[in-house]
């Protein structure tokens, strides 16, 4: 799937399900080898594939407490083997983030894996994060290197307010002013989030969105199997994590009952 410029095109996805990497190596909680934690990832993507998910995005999210902008090498390393290992496993589109807003390694990570999509955090506008100050916008280097690379196939998926952020800096902007903005800076999609991880996003600010502009938007957080039907008659697509697990909460295992669901409310909308 590629658009007239042969990048990847991200607004037929409508189920990316969330594949939540294991805490990877010199992280604080990180135990598991890069083999067993793409062993896990394989088989969660799998899970995700064959119950009818559209796409899966692969992230760190374990590795909290997360660093700012930039992560080491074995990270790098370490997402590079788990998304090579999800994406040569599925035969769907498979995406990448490495928190915490890290966009330039996880644009090479997808490069070097064969991933289609990564998605980005501070890719426009400033804000305060539980890392720290991202005050500086990343489009201008980040495609700049993307282009330098030669990944220019890569569709970059911009959030449009940090989850976990403050957003004093941007206050005076509406949320149409920031889709319109993210647009400006050449996104390829953009995401609407509610304030933290599992929070729902505002159906206010998802039409909002989708009235600023022409690009995807997808619904990054907090959806469930009952929001998703009327999510989707105004987003192009969700983000799911958190309802896909034990209990509803992100750091548990998967849970079909709760997949099944979520890809029944999908088809019965």
């Amino acid at each position: 799937m590629t658009t007239t410029t042969g990048r990847f095109d991200s607004s037929s996805l409508k189920t990316i399900g969330m594949v939540h990497l294991r805490a990877l190596p010199g992280t604080p909680r990180g135990s598991r080898s890069p083999a067993a934690i793409a062993d896990i990832a394989v088989r969660e993507a799998t899970m995700l594939a064959d119950a009818g998910f559209d796409a899966v995005l692969v992230e760190n999210m374990h590795d909290l407490p997360y660093l700012r902008r930039t992560v080491g090498p074995e990270i790098v390393a370490a997402a590079t083997v788990a998304t090579r290992a999800v994406v040569s496993a599925v035969s769907i589109p498979v995406g990448l983030q490495i928190l915490a807003g890290a966009n330039h390694e996880a644009l090479s990570v997808a490069h070097a894996a064969g991933a289609d999509f990564i998605r980005t955090e501070g890719f426009a506008y400033a804000s305060v994060a539980d890392e720290g100050i991202f005050a500086e916008a990343d489009a201008g280097p980040l495609l700049r290197f993307r282009r330098m690379i030669g990944a220019d196939r890569i569709a970059i998926w911009a959030d449009v307010r940090k989850k976990h952020a403050a957003h004093a800096l941007t206050a005076d902007l509406s949320i149409a002013d920031l889709v319109s903005g993210t647009h400006f800076a050449d996104a390829d999609a953009v995401i609407i989030t509610g304030a933290h991880t599992g929070d729902a996003a505002s159906s206010a600010d998802v039409a909002e969105a989708a009235a600023a502009s022409p690009l995807p938007v997808m619904v990054g957080s907090g959806v469930d199997a009952t929001s998703l039907p009327d999510l989707l008659r105004t987003a192009s697509g969700v983000i799911v994590g958190s309802a896909l697990k034990v209990d509803g909460r992100w750091d548990r295992e998967l849970d079909p009952e709760r997949i099944a669901r979520i890809i029944e409310a999908r088809d019965a909308g």
